[in-house]
């Protein structure tokens, strides 16, 4: 026998609901624009995941770091404000569950091309210098992902002065 309380939702099960009819709608309208639906093989998904690392690596994410981090997901890779939160969150979520750096840097190894590896390279920095300091984990993580993704140290050293100069207006 069906009871009064099994035919009419709760509260948390409308809310699901509505959240799932707003992404449905939201997807729609965005239709032949940027997917938000990131993929373990997706580079932006990697790319993101690495640089939340970075900002968390020396133990304090600050609010210029978050800032920093939504803006530069949201220019390089053209998403509004929706997918650049979606994204950060799965990296975020991908980044907590990664052992080690490698499965991200496999993706853009594979992924990217020389150039676009080189760009990686940049926002890795950018992140570096988002606090306006530098600390020796944040520059070692740089330092492993650009020889995993094969970027020579010259290149490295060569985009890491570029930022630096652009960060702090020398």
């Amino acid at each position: 026998m069906l009871h009064f309380g099994q035919i009419l939702p709760t509260a948390g099960m409308e809310k699901r609901v509505l959240q799932a009819i707003n992404d449905w709608i939201h997807k729609i309208s965005k239709a032949g624009e940027v997917e938000d639906d990131f993929s373990g093989s997706d580079p932006r998904l990697s790319v993101a995941a690495i640089l939340v690392h970075i900002i968390a690596v020396d133990g304090v994410v600050t609010e210029d770091e978050k800032t920093r981090l939504r803006q530069v997901l949201k220019q390089r890779y053209d998403l509004d404000d929706f997918c650049t939160e979606k994204l950060i969150t799965e990296a975020t979520q991908k980044e907590d569950d990664a052992v080690d750096l490698y499965g991200f840097t496999s993706v853009l190894k594979r992924e990217l091309d020389h150039d676009q590896r080189l760009e990686v390279v940049a926002l890795m920095w950018e992140m570096v210098y988002a606090d306006g300091e530098l600390s020796e984990f944040e520059d070692n993580v740089v330092w492993r992902v650009a020889e995993l993704i094969g970027v020579s140290a010259r290149d490295r050293v060569t985009i890491r002065q570029r930022v630096e100069a652009r960060a702090f207006g020398d």
